[in-house]
């Protein structure tokens, strides 16, 4: 039985619907990933693109992406686009301060996601001088369960290193990112203290969604009781003020919603975040599935695709059907993130069903 949402939650929820419509609408571009390699020095458990060291499609040229943000620069005031360099490890390539400094000379802020494996206080400085305003690294627990989720045994000492190298530099804005699995589940706490110990104030919690390697493993699902406990702990540590501390956009979350976030949930994909893979496709999330592209650089302009061919993104009627179908959340949910459809627009699971489910 669906649990009805508080009086409170729905005016807050109407709210954000209609913002979001409107957002909708203008579609503006305010993120834009781009996939720079599928290289990476790591075998993660739960790795969506299963990434290899060598990858079986090279690095894009610096040079083929730095078109795309030209596309982009014609249309957009390049300020206020922000792009988010990930992989694969972006640490891999080699050139990345002169990607970095090429993107920062056409006026766009940028970022990367990372497992900081490779990461040294030279590296650091490098990546500083070419720009580099935010960053995102994983850490999904403490030694043993990081290491086993990651596949190498230097990845959680390596990885605490770069938070504290990023942790030192003044005015540095960064967060840490943890997938919460049933290993790591019962140390949340433990692990909060820690990360407020070695100076990090931003963290985001996600749970595994089962595509790629971790469609069967079962160690990485929670059950729908830890998920709710997930959502209680954010909740409650939310309360302290002590660390700023969201759930990732993963879903419709019901009556937490509001409480577990910094935003009410809206899917942002193809509606104000994009992306370019490494092959050259354009997509919006780096974690939505091929059948979703858009077009590709290599034969696209990237702004004519974003104005004109990501209805799927926009207009999610499409997705009323099955056990969305008849859901009185919908207005609110949408479908849920693209990321949770297969290649056939089914929902991979709903995650106001995993908190009822008890």
């Amino acid at each position: 039985m669906n649990e009805p949402l508080s009086l409170r939650h729905r005016l807050g929820l109407e709210i954000a619907r209609k913002l979001n419509n409107d957002l909708v609408n203008r579609h503006p571009l305010k993120q834009l990933f781009w996939e720079c390699t599928l290289r990476c020095n790591l075998h993660c458990r739960h790795c969506g693109s299963d990434c290899k060291k060598m990858a079986g499609h090279p690095d894009m040229p610096k040079e083929d992406f730095l078109k795309v943000l030209d596309s982009v620069a014609r249309q957009t005031d390049p300020h206020k686009v922000f792009v988010i360099i990930t992989g694969g490890e972006p640490l891999m390539r080699e050139d990345l301060e002169e990607c970095g400094r090429a993107i920062y000379d056409k006026g766009f802020p940028w970022g990367m996601v990372t497992n900081g494996l490779y990461m040294t206080r030279e590296r650091f400085r490098r990546l500083r001088s070419s720009g580099l305003h935010t960053a995102t690294v994983s850490l999904d627990g403490f030694a043993a369960d990081h290491n086993w989720m990651r596949g190498n045994a230097q990845s959680f000492e390596r990885a605490v290193e770069a938070i504290r190298i990023m942790a030192e530099e003044p005015g540095f804005v960064f967060d840490v990112v943890t997938c919460v699995n049933k290993h790591s589940y019962m140390r949340l706490e433990e692990m909060k203290e820690f990360l407020l110990s070695i100076g990090v104030r931003r963290w985001r919690l996600f749970t595994v969604f089962p595509v790629g390697r971790a469609a069967k493993d079962q160690e990485l699902q929670l059950s729908n009781e830890d998920f709710r406990g997930v959502m209680d702990f954010i909740k409650g540590t939310r309360k302290e003020g002590r660390i700023r501390l969201n759930y990732g956009c993963e879903g419709f979350l019901g009556n937490y919603e509001g409480e577990v976030r910094d935003y009410f949930f809206a899917c942002q994909a193809g509606v104000s975040v994009g992306s370019v893979l490494v092959d050259g496709a354009i997509s919006a999330c780096p974690s939505i599935r091929a059948d979703y592209h858009q077009g590709n650089i290599y034969q696209d302009d990237f702004m004519e695709v974003w104005n004109t061919r990501y209805q799927p993104y926009r207009d999610r009627e499409w997705m009323r059907k099955g056990e969305c179908g008849d859901c009185q959340f919908f207005r609110y949910c949408k479908g849920s993130g693209m990321h949770l459809r297969d290649g056939n627009g089914e929902l991979l699971f709903c995650h106001l069903k995993r908190i009822q489910k008890l």
